[in-house]
């Protein structure tokens, strides 16, 4: 049988790194006050949630692959062909599997986006 009458606590003076707990402690709360002011620009500026920006994500990332927007972080253009096919690929997938079901305006912007990643990657290969 198995007792629940005792409590175990952890006593040690060093954690795992090998730095006193205190010194962990500071760290880990340094690094929660860092994160938490970035977190509500972020939020504040993303657009909502919705199918045509779910679209538009995937073109951006297409385009990114394509070579033709330079990555964010490095600023440096980068060409990966096959990447960009699988995004194309996903999204005539997406056009495919909601065919009836999407708006005018969000079956419009398929079609536009479709079209327009098609021939630069017809034109790069």
């Amino acid at each position: 049988m198995e007792s629940k009458d005792f409590k175990i606590v952890d006593k040690r003076r060093f954690s795992e790194t090998g730095e006193t707990k205190a010194e962990a402690e500071k760290a880990e709360k340094k690094e929660e006050k860092v994160e938490k002011p970035n977190a509500a620009p972020q939020s504040a500026s993303l657009p909502p949630v919705d199918f045509s920006s779910f679209m538009l994500s995937l073109s951006t990332s297409a385009l990114l692959h394509l070579g033709e927007i330079p990555h964010q972080e490095t600023n440096k253009v980068e060409r990966n062909l096959e990447l960009a096919r699988h995004t194309i690929d996903m999204l005539d997938m997406l056009k495919q599997k909601t065919k009836g079901n999407l708006t005018n305006e969000e079956a419009g912007l398929l079609d536009t986006i479709l079209y327009d990643l098609k021939m630069r990657y017809v034109k790069l290969k």
